[in-house]
């Protein structure tokens, strides 16, 4: 009976164990799942993805301009590439770090109007309509990819967390700390990608049957059988 309580014991702080690792994943599972609610509900998510925007070309001039650094050590090139792969736009990083007196916030603001200028024309191009179905879908679809992924990243941390422990670390507190900072990083990418796909993408309108049919080439004339005389 001894032994048997030792057990069940043992068992049950394993369990509680678990469940406060549980407690970890559903409160982020809580905080995607209310997000994409809202996306669903909302018919136009031009303000989502507008802000998620914003905040990627923050990223982009961070990685380019280190906070306390002086202008020499700017990276023009990083935020040339960073500029066309994320929001399709050619900047003269150059130009701008040349000039004198220039600030941080001015480049992301300037990198911030260029990116709204060429989606605004991109939206004009295409159609308003189309453009806040593709926003849409668009992002419900990077969501569910990035979030199925972040699950996978959680599930690979949890089954190693407990070897933590031989270094004197508490595994559920490493694991909360680490969590914490993945659930940031799927944060970042998904405003990143979000603004990469829509701005590298490109819709084109179905064309009406009948301008289909006008502009199909005339089939060519068959030619009529030869009759074989005898």
């Amino acid at each position: 009976e001894k032994a048997q309580s030792k057990v069940e014991a043992r068992n049950f702080e394993i369990r509680k164990q678990l469940l406060k690792f549980d407690d970890v994943m559903n409160d982020q599972r809580t905080v995607v799942f209310e997000q994409r609610k809202e996306i669903m509900r909302a018919t136009d998510v031009q303000d989502t993805v507008s802000e998620m925007r914003r905040e990627a070309v923050a990223q982009i001039v961070e990685r380019a301009v280190p906070a306390g650094s002086f202008s020499d050590q700017w990276d023009a090139e990083q935020l040339k590439a960073d500029a066309t792969r994320v929001l399709a736009v050619d900047v003269p990083a150059e130009e701008w770090f040349a000039e004198d007196g220039v600030a941080e916030t001015e480049i992301e603001e300037r990198l911030g109007d260029m990116a709204d200028r060429y989606m605004a024309e991109k939206a004009v191009r295409i159609g308003p309509d189309m453009m806040r179905m593709a926003e849409k879908s668009l992002l419900l679809q990077v969501l569910d990819q990035q979030w199925k992924e972040h699950l996978l990243s959680l599930d690979q941390l949890r089954q190693g967390i407990s070897l933590r422990a031989y270094a004197q670390k508490d595994p559920l507190n490493e694991y909360k700390r680490e969590a914490f900072t993945m659930f940031e990083s799927l944060l970042a990418g998904l405003r990143e990608t979000v603004t990469m796909v829509l701005s590298h993408v490109e819709i084109r309108q179905p064309e009406a049957p009948a301008e289909a049919e006008a502009a199909a080439p005339a089939a060519p004339p068959r030619p009529m059988p030869q009759r074989k005389v005898s």
